[in-house]
């Protein structure tokens, strides 16, 4: 079980980057149950999550500096290869693996997506999964604590341009 503390980033899932606020306590059902007190980053929202299933709703710390080296490694792997199932299976794989929240399961979805789009149209469900991709990525996973700003928002805001060497092809 993930411990935090007041001031700590996390991921809320559904709603991304929230800062813990506070740490409460109430009563439910004659049970002192204690509480995550999360402030949304970005809006006004509010949310209160039990401490003991933080876990298991998906609350996890935001992603290091090494997990983002890695996942720029995944982008840049030259040897991937895209399953020729019909667009829809494909699509529910993909939607799948977005739904886990991974960081490293968005990237590599990001990543296949890029290059099945230099193969062909993409159809409308794997569309929508780019964008879903594209929009976990932003929401999700702010810089890392030691990164400079300028670096991240070159990172994040253009991660799928030929040109950025962010995405290698063979």
């Amino acid at each position: 079980m993930s411990e935090y503390r007041i001031g700590d980033k996390t991921v809320y899932p559904g709603r991304g980057v929230a800062e813990i606020i506070g740490i409460e306590q109430k009563e439910i059902n004659a049970t002192l149950c204690s509480f995550y007190v999360l402030k949304v980053l970005g809006s006004d929202l509010q949310v209160m999550v039990p401490r003991d299933k933080a876990d298991q709703v998906g609350l996890r710390p935001v992603a290091s500096t090494d997990e983002i080296e890695e996942v720029f490694e995944l982008l840049k792997d030259p040897d991937v290869r895209i399953d020729k199932q019909t667009w829809n299976r494909r699509s529910r794989g993909f939607q799948e693996k977005i739904r886990t929240g991974s960081l490293f399961d968005v990237a590599e979805v990001f990543r296949d997506l890029y290059r099945l789009k230099s193969t062909k149209a993409l159809s409308f469900g794997e569309k929508s999964c780019s964008k879903k991709c594209a929009r976990s990525w932003s929401k999700k996973w702010p810089p890392p604590a030691n990164a400079p700003n300028p670096w991240w928002s070159a990172t994040s805001k253009k991660p799928l341009r030929k040109d950025s060497g962010a995405l290698a092809h063979r």
